[in-house]
């Protein structure tokens, strides 16, 4: 799938900047699309997306430092040499579960919030392509009347 859009975006990007209007096309398409990215919904889904990924890399140092905490604590427990590496190494396991854990939430978080952000980007170009398709046909109108 991913080689498939890919190779249409660059099929499109090939046509934009290959016919002759190419870089007037480019430079409207870039203009509609840096609209949409400043349009309110879609930076309040950045914003999120960006407090998502500060959570997310808050979340691991912490997680890392517990992880660590238990490692040593189970090292220097009363027993034998051998009890306490035994100890270690499954506390080591543990907070290695711990971290993977963290991680894959902190990503699925992240993925959600980059998800959300896309369908309201494209909600928003939805809407301002119906806004200025309407325009168009306002203004085409007009021009076609004579007023």
């Amino acid at each position: 799938m991913r080689g498939k859009a890919g190779l249409i975006i660059g099929l499109a990007a090939g046509y934009v900047l290959g016919t002759r209007a190419g870089h007037e096309r480019y430079e409207q398409i870039k203009e509609q699309a840096l609209k949409v990215w400043n349009l309110d919904p879609v930076q309040k889904q950045v914003a999120k997306v960006e407090q998502f990924g500060k959570s997310a890399i808050m979340a691991l140092p912490s997680t890392l430092w517990k992880g660590a905490q238990k490692v040593t604590a189970a090292a220097t427990t009363k027993g034998t040499p051998g009890q306490r590496l035994d100890a270690a190494i499954d506390a080591g396991e543990d907070a290695a579960k711990d971290v993977a854990d963290a991680a894959e939430t902190s990503a699925e978080a992240v993925k959600d919030a980059a998800e959300n952000t896309a369908t309201a980007a494209k909600k928003a170009a939805s809407k301002a392509g119906s806004t200025a398709s309407k325009a168009g046909s306002t203004a085409s109108d007009t021009s076609s009347t004579g007023k």
